[in-house]
């Protein structure tokens, strides 16, 4: 069996007291969670205050994410931001390929690739993001750019690090828009995720990858979204912002 992971991605969202200030409020209300990996991501300023205050309450088990990394140790990069950094704040997670990098910092698939190795070599778990754009939806392309996006963001890897690989359903037209796949959409595609790996790296493997769906996910949509087979948990951006809303998330009634 999986074990659900559900993560909240703040985005460039929230100062540190305000950060420290959600923790204090989130951490009460999922007290009596079981059987439910949760991950908060917050913006990189913010990450040692808020892994902090997850020791403080004692819920070191609630894992810390960077919303990004780089590939390279260390060197003339200006602005970006080293897997020893992020995990000398706290993380043992990051997160590779979101959608909006893709759209609005043109990462390209081999660029992914190359953060995702990064994170795996440095010992973090690192949630892969693929998803197709609208446009592709309506022409009939999903399929063919999510088995690019999966196939190339697994060059390299070993069967080893699949017990750090989580990846994350996005597609581009459901984030932030409102809009979410309906929970046929979102099975389809994950079953599809997980048979290209299958074809990769074979039946066992597959099976034990975790797959997350992100876009538009709410308290009102999450219990249907987690009843499907094949969707491991949920990657928040919007919801994930109020605390009481995302303990709601993680909460989610199990089918």
């Amino acid at each position: 069996m999986r074990k659900p992971l559900i993560a909240a991605n703040w985005k460039m969202h929230k100062t540190i007291p305000e950060a420290v200030d959600y923790v204090k409020r989130f951490v009460p209300a999922v007290r009596n969670a079981a059987d439910v990996d949760i991950l908060i991501a917050p913006p990189f300023t913010a990450i040692s205050a808020v892994a902090g205050a997850l020791r403080t309450a004692q819920r070191a088990d609630i894992f810390v994410a960077a919303q990004d990394v780089f590939y390279e140790e260390k060197g003339a990069y200006t602005g970006e931001v080293s897997t020893g950094m992020i995990k000398d704040a706290g993380c043992s997670f990051a997160i590779a390929g979101h959608s909006e990098r893709r759209q609005y910092f043109h990462e390209t698939d081999s660029l992914v690739n190359k953060k995702a190795r990064a994170a795996v070599r440095a010992g973090l778990g690192v949630i892969i993001c693929v998803g197709e754009t609208l446009e592709e939806r309506n022409t009939g392309r999903t399929f063919d750019v999510v088995k690019r996006q999966v196939s190339e963001a697994l060059l390299e890897f070993e069967e080893a690090d699949f017990g750090n690989i989580v990846f994350a359903y996005e597609p581009v037209w459901a984030i932030g828009t409102g809009v979410t796949a309906t929970p046929d959409q979102a099975e389809e595609a994950h079953v599809f995720i997980r048979s290209v790996i299958k074809e990769i790296y074979g039946g066992e493997i597959a099976g034990d990858v975790r797959i997350l769906y992100g876009g538009s996910v709410k308290p009102e949509n999450v219990d249907e979204i987690m009843a499907c087979p094949d969707v491991d948990g949920a990657l928040v951006g919007g919801a994930s912002l109020d605390p009481e809303s995302f303990s709601r998330l993680v909460m989610f009634k199990k089918g």
